[in-house]
């Protein structure tokens, strides 16, 4: 491994992803088809004179130098009270998880990994020689993309190949999966597994309650017809929404039951579609999409303005869903899929002219090195 001033930069970057069937239910055990998507973070990693990590992440105004020890420091922090919040889970409890920090998810993913690291017998803090992270992203933040997952990705990938190491899959996943739960709670693992492999995948839970990922390897017509909005950024974090879908499980069984076996129901068809002899076509999708939008709905997960716009875009003979953990109130829930069999009619919807319209191409590839000049 080159550890001088000259060494040329190293640039990482990760898809975003968006849900086609499964969000909430894949917390409680129960399977989705998860897509990434071709809108990408980029982190780039170049070496400074002096120590520490000089952090600059133009999205959300943040440059500063830490160092290593302080971001070890909050990785721990951040474990710390997020054990806490796994044994009493409540908002109070996942406020101190989070913290006010800005670069809160950067610098748990800096010091997870070089805890990691250290585990393994490399020491990241090198004599002499620090590192700068740039971090650019055209992914849109707060609408359900996964672009929490995508910081964790590339940072960890990125980190260790600037160390000259490169983590075994299941390290890999599990310290994704970990520094995910810092910024979402209890995620279920699906965004940070999508955005490392790429591509369409089946997730779902072994018999050891592990997350098992399925590549999807027919690339359904479909999916060409499917066209995203954004309907803006949630008023509650992914966190808060898990836990007020959790209290409904608690504090209102049966629907929270009802609504779950309809959306797991809709989601097993969907994959028995992509596997069938004769490919389904959109028509066949958007029955089941309605019904799994039916079961968020039920959940408590979609606002009612965003519920009205659903029902306009079902008269006109198409179907959407939220993709995300969605929102509790508020005009925006994240992002927005609309399959119509006549996609280009969408332009003729007025009453989708305050949804953001996004093009983004579905199935693209996981995390990448790049290279560079």
């Amino acid at each position: 491994m080159q550890r001088s001033l000259d060494r040329p930069p190293l640039v990482v970057s990760a898809p975003g992803k968006t849900i086609l069937m499964g969000e909430h239910a894949a917390v409680y055990g129960h399977p989705a088809l998860v897509t990434a998507i071709d809108r990408r973070l980029h982190a780039r990693f170049e070496p400074m004179a002096g120590s520490g990590v000089r952090l600059d992440i133009p999205l959300i105004g943040v440059e500063q130098h830490c160092s290593w020890s302080s971001l070890l420091a909050d990785a721990r922090r951040a474990a710390e009270a997020w054990e806490r919040y796994r044994q009493a889970p409540s908002q109070e409890s996942f406020a101190r998880v989070r913290g006010e920090d800005p670069a809160h998810l950067v610098k748990v993913a800096l010091g997870e990994t070089a805890r990691t690291l250290a585990a393994e017998g490399t020491e990241v803090d090198g004599q002499g020689l620090g590192m700068r992270l740039h971090l650019q992203s055209d992914i849109p933040l707060g609408a359900g993309f996964g672009s929490s997952a995508a910081v964790a990705a590339v940072l960890v990938v990125g980190l260790a190949a600037w160390h000259g190491k490169e983590l075994d899959a299941m390290t890999l996943e599990r310290l994704t999966l970990d520094i995910e739960r810092r910024q979402h709670g209890m995620p279920s693992g699906i965004d940070s597994a999508t955005v490392l492999h790429g591509g369409l995948v089946w997730a779902h839970r072994d018999d050891g309650e592990g997350l098992r990922i399925e590549p999807m390897t027919s690339t359904p017509p479909w999916l060409r017809q499917i066209r995203i909005f954004n309907s803006g950024s949630p008023a509650q974090d992914t966190g808060e929404v898990v836990a007020a879908v959790r209290r409904l499980r608690q504090h209102q069984r049966r629907r929270f039951d009802g609504a779950m076996t309809a959306m797991v129901e809709a989601t097993r068809e969907l994959r028995r579609g992509l596997l069938a002899p004769e490919p389904m076509v959109v028509t066949g999708l958007i029955p089941l999409l309605r019904r799994f939008q039916a079961g968020l709905e039920d959940l408590g997960v979609v606002p009612a303005g965003l519920q009205e716009v659903v029902r306009q875009i079902e008269a006109e003979g198409g179907a959407a869903k939220i993709s995300g953990a969605g929102a509790l109130g508020g005009p925006g829930a994240g992002s927005l899929l609309i399959a119509h069999p006549q996609p280009e009619r969408l332009a003729e919807w007025r009453f989708l002219d305050p949804l953001e319209p996004l093009d983004i191409a579905l199935g693209a590839p996981g995390v990448q090195r790049h290279h560079t000049a």
